[in-house]
């Protein structure tokens, strides 16, 4: 008899690019704040980039980005945008698709 999930199902993973300019303190806030959220909510299922778009404009042209610091959640579909340092913790959270009244349970699931 299989098991649902397989044993080795993982979480699906989110992509996240972050888009800031320079040490700025709105900047540095946006990383701050969204390193907290990553942490506390996605721990081990995240992947993060951080762009200065003053270092990698071509980055930024690319991606369309008209301020900054803004966050783009490119996976799990659908992608989306935040524009500000991310101090609205709700509003992330709600970008991110994640339930901002419970956290993830870190521990696997046990099928009976």
């Amino acid at each position: 008899m299989q098991e649902w999930p397989p044993a080795d199902a993982r979480l699906p993973d989110y992509v996240l690019e972050l888009y800031i300019t320079g040490a700025t303190p709105n900047s540095l806030r946006a990383v701050r704040n969204l390193k907290d959220i990553c942490e506390q909510y996605l721990a081990g299922r995240y992947e993060l980039s951080i762009i200065d778009i003053y270092q990698q404009p071509e980055l930024a042209q690319t991606a369309q980005i008209i301020a900054a610091p803004t966050l783009i959640k490119v996976s799990p579909e659908p992608r989306r945008w935040l524009v500000g340092d991310l101090s609205d913790r709700l509003r992330a959270l709600r970008l991110l698709g994640v339930d901002p009244g419970s956290e993830p349970d870190t521990q696997p699931a046990q099928i009976s």
